[in-house]
């Protein structure tokens, strides 16, 4: 009887988990936000950049959430990173610049809405606020933690 209660507490949670995910994909619910910022001079110079067009970006907590879109199949095989430069630029408060990278390499002309949240966690300072700025949208957000 314990071990019935047992399962259906569990199958009852993931299918909560499942239907907060909304339209997102499974995988994409469960690893909402663990995708890290990369922080690299080089990289954000020379990284892929291929055209995207960013459509829209918010800050939940630790996480920043970027909806763009492209051409392709279905973007399944896109290589997607965010990219700090390294440089953190003296204002109040401080500000960091960041670009998304697409790889995309898919031969179809549909256009395909990908939703991506990077943990920007890492891109934290001393002090208790900074803005974001995506350069290759002209978004900025502040980050406040």
């Amino acid at each position: 009887m314990f071990h019935r209660v047992q399962l259906l507490l569990v199958i009852s949670t993931i299918g909560i988990m499942l239907y907060a995910c909304d339209d997102h994909s499974v995988t994409d619910c469960f690893t909402a936000c663990s995708q890290p910022v990369i922080i690299n001079a080089d990289e954000y110079q020379n990284a892929p950049d291929d055209e995207l067009e960013i459509l829209h970006v918010q800050l939940e907590g630790d996480c920043l959430v970027i909806r763009f879109e492209s051409g392709g199949c279905d973007g399944n095989s896109w290589v997607i990173k965010l990219i700090d430069s390294e440089a953190v630029m003296e204002s109040y408060p401080p500000q960091r610049n960041l670009r998304l990278s697409l790889k995309n390499q898919e031969p179809c002309d549909a256009i395909v809405t990908k939703e991506i949240a990077f943990n920007v966690s890492n891109l934290r300072l001393e002090y208790d606020k900074i803005k974001l700025n995506i350069t290759n949208s002209g978004d900025q957000v502040l980050y406040e933690y």
